[in-house]
Order: structure tokens, then C-alpha cells, then sequence
């Protein structure tokens, strides 16, 4: 490089150095903004040229719905817990939907942004952010629909309905920390994006989505609550029955706690990673 280039480039080059934990969270207040334009891009992009658009949203739980319905309350028979079995179906899927359609979304959103990445400089944690605007706004739009079919069945609306924004806030803290680390890890080790998928697969099976809880046997519960979409499900399912559905709390505590360590695992290795994706990416 010409010793005037070399001049020029030391007088205005921008250096980026690490920020530390407190300059870390005021950076991402600075560039909030990003943060809502990543957020109306994956809208648009999700529904763009789609011939129904947001009817999937309805579409995809109902159909799913139907046939849980059919399988567990016709051909396996089993209980309902004292609600009509589609609402208790529909109640775990719209959760659980939430939470494996962010996860995925998170997990590659680093890898499938690769040249923002390696091109402009803004803090990295937006991105899988972003995805959750998406995630919530299907949520939002596939209550309609419960309250529709609870409204078909003669359920009465209580007061326990104003506990569904906390639980849908448990939903999107419990899928934050995985999502990081798979977004982190998934940058390094390609194999991840493969593995994803699997584990959100895996994770239905383990889920009470198209049954209660109850019907584990009480010497497991605290063993099955390490997987927090069981409170999270139960929490739906106890804010719409009025609270006939029961919530095994000392599990939910199990659920809240392990939410927790894997929120403060993944910003941990996310933040500690971040700073090398423009060079591995």
C-alpha cells in the first residue's frame, strides 16, 4: 500500500474493538432500528408470493389439530382433563409452533444472513432477534382461532386469559437460548443447520402438545418439567380453561430455572463468538 493510502487509512479507518457487557447492550439500544428492519424484511419475505398468506398461519394448526384429535381422543382415547379435546390440542400446538418455528429461525439466521455479516459492521445478537417478529405475529393471529373454537364449544373467558402474555413470554424466553447457541455454533459447524431440525422434531415427541401432562405418573414430572414446553403448554392451557387445568408448580419452578441457565448460556457463547463471524462466515 502507497505511504499516502497507508496515512489516509490510519487518520480515518474505523477500528471496532470489543465493548464490554454494559457498552455491549447500549450498542444494541443505538442500532434498535436495524432491529425493526429485520424484522419487517422476514415478514415480508415469509408471506411474499404465497397464494393464501397469512391464512397458513390458520391453515397449518388446524389441519395438525384435526389430526391429533382423530389419533389420541378417537384411537387412543385418552382424557381430555375436563376440556373439550380439540381446544386442549390446539392450546399445546400454538405454543409449541411459537417456539420450533423461532428455533429454527434462529438457529440459521447468522448462515442465512452471511452477506450482511461479512459486509457491515452491526451488532450480530439483531439478527436472531429479529426472527421472533415472525414467530409472534403467527401466534398472535392463530389465537384467534382458539378463542374461536373455545367460543364453538361454549367456553366461558375468564380472568386467567390475562396470564397469556407471560406464558407467550416464557415461549419466547425458553427458545432465546437454544436459539443463540445453535445460531453461534451453527456458523463454526455446518453439521448444526442438519441437526436442528431433528431436535425440534425430537422435542414434539417429549411434549405434551397432543395430550395433558397429567397423564405422566407423578414420580416423573419434575423429570419431564426439564423440558420447559411443558409449563409453557400447561400455562396455555391453564390461562383458557379458567384454571380446571391444572399447573404441576413445582415443575413449572424446574422449567422456569432451566429457561433461565440456557438464556444465560447462549447470550455467554453467543456474545463470545459473535466477534469471529465475518472471518469464519
Amino acid at each position: 500500500m502507497p505511504q499516502h493510502e497507508k496515512e489516509f487509512a490510519s487518520q480515518y479507518a474505523v477500528v471496532i474493538k470489543p465493548r464490554s457487557f454494559q457498552g455491549y447492550w447500549k450498542e444494541i439500544w443505538q442500532f434498535r432500528e436495524i432491529l425493526y428492519i429485520l424484522a419487517r424484511r422476514d415478514i415480508v419475505v415469509r408471506y411474499k408470493q404465497t397464494i393464501v398468506g397469512l391464512l397458513w398461519t390458520l391453515i397449518k394448526p388446524l389441519l395438525t389439530m384435526v389430526a391429533f384429535t382423530i389419533v389420541f381422543s378417537k384411537i387412543a382415547d385418552l382424557p381430555s382433563t375436563g376440556m373439550p379435546y380439540p381446544v386442549l390440542v390446539l392450546a399445546g400446538l400454538l405454543p409449541w409452533y411459537f417456539f420450533s418455528n423461532t428455533l429454527g429461525e434462529m438457529g440459521n439466521s447468522i448462515v442465512n444472513n452471511q452477506s450482511m455479516v461479512s459486509k457491515i459492521y452491526f451488532p450480530r445478537l439483531l439478527l436472531p432477534f429479529s426472527t421472533i417478529s415472525v414467530g409472534l405475529i403467527d401466534l398472535l393471529i392463530a389465537l384467534v382461532l382458539l378463542f374461536v373454537l373455545m367460543i364453538f364449544y361454549g367456553m366461558a373467558f375468564s380472568v386467567t386469559l390475562l396470564m397469556l402474555p407471560f406464558f407467550m413470554v416464557f415461549c419466547a424466553l425458553a427458545c432465546i437460548g437454544p436459539g443463540l447457541l445453535f445460531a453461534g455454533m451453527n456458523v463454526k459447524y455446518r453439521d448444526v443447520r442438519i441437526v436442528i431440525p431433528f431436535i425440534i422434531q425430537f422435542g414434539l415427541y417429549i411434549s405434551p402438545v397432543g395430550f395433558s401432562s397429567t397423564l405422566v405418573s407423578e414420580n416423573l414430572r419434575m423429570l419431564y418439567a426439564i423440558n420447559p414446553m411443558v409449563s409453557v403448554i400447561d400455562g396455555f392451557r391453564w390461562c383458557i380453561s379458567a384454571g380446571q387445568t391444572p399447573i404441576f408448580w413445582p415443575g413449572f419452578m424446574v422449567s422456569f430455572a432451566v429457561t433461565a441457565f440456557m438464556l444465560v448460556v447462549g447470550l455467554w457463547y453467543f456474545r463470545r463468538v459473535d466477534k469471529t463471524f465475518a472471518d469464519v462466515i
